[in-house]
């Protein structure tokens, strides 16, 4: 991953400092997002914009708690443990991600083809999770921690076409300068025409857009309160997004995300019950007289 692509993970990051915190989250982010690979001192100081002493001391705090460790061998860094305990106390509240590796696998088997699992953050869309199907050629254009800014991407699209007219515009505003820096084919008159071809569709249809060859189908996954904050997606070449097989792609995308749509509620229900329910199961308090 070149300068570019990190920058776009962060792309509110100023090089002249934010407060210390926002500082941390953007180099978390980087490190996060180079997975297995880990990050070298050197490419987060460019990507960041940071004196490398400004770096290298938030990245030894970052690591006093936890959160990021430092290969003693190669000396890259990578998530820390504190990081994983984290993002596993999250998953009570945004745990659809345990619910979907089973779609995104048989989608990604069922289909041949890549499948994803993605998560709109602010006015971003971040993949969670990439499974690859049997097919011998693959898009290559989307994996696990990678982000990019909504309307980028199939599952960008129809996360985007998922909100109100209003936030739709905001995060449009939002990613303005980002959209037309680093994704110049999606201008705001092609945003609205996927938004509204999505809206139509009940998918996002990115037909290659940003990167000739690969293209993708997106559907938005709603909660119990009908936020839609996630998606699921497949991507392929083109020779595979036939006209006739795209019928068959949304098929399956749609029995997926009504299969997680239907656990989401299954699972806030019970949430309600064992709310509601938890006072009524104690016993009541037995009066002196009655205790042996």
């Amino acid at each position: 991953m070149d300068r570019e692509d990190l920058v776009a993970i962060v792309p509110d990051i100023e090089p002249t400092g934010t407060q210390s915190i926002g500082r941390a989250v953007a180099l978390l982010r980087l490190v996060a997002a180079q997975g297995m690979k880990g990050a070298g001192l050197s490419s987060l100081v460019e990507a960041s914009g940071l004196a490398k002493p400004t770096c290298r001391r938030i990245l030894l705090a970052l690591i006093d708690a936890g959160l990021i460790e430092q290969d003693p061998q190669t000396r890259r860094y990578f998530l820390g443990p504190e990081a994983y305990v984290l993002g596993t106390l999250a998953t009570e509240r945004y745990g659809i991600h345990r619910f979907a590796m089973e779609s995104v696998t048989r989608l990604a088997q069922g289909t041949g083809d890549a499948a994803f699992v993605q998560v709109r953050r602010d006015w971003s869309v971040v993949c969670l999770h990439r499974e690859d199907g049997p097919f011998p050629i693959r898009s290559h254009v989307l994996a696990a921690g990678d982000r990019h800014p909504l309307g980028a991407g199939a599952g960008g699209i129809a996360l985007l076409a998922a909100l109100s007219d209003e936030d739709g515009e905001r995060a449009i505003l939002a990613n303005q300068q980002l959209l037309a820096e680093r994704y110049p084919k999606l201008t705001r008159a092609l945003l609205e025409d996927l938004v509204a071809e999505a809206r139509q569709q009940g998918y996002g249809f990115n037909r290659g857009i940003l990167f000739p060859g690969s293209w993708g189908i997106g559907m938005a996954v709603r909660d119990a309160q009908g936020r839609a904050d996630f998606c699921l997606s497949l991507a392929a070449i083109e020779a595979r997004m036939t006209p006739d097989r795209v019928p068959h792609l949304v098929a399956l995308l749609q029995s997926e995300v009504d299969r997680l749509q239907a656990r989401m509620r299954d699972l806030a229900a019970g949430s309600e019950t064992r709310t509601t329910m938890a006072p009524a199961t104690q016993m009541p308090p037995r009066r002196i007289s009655e205790r042996k």
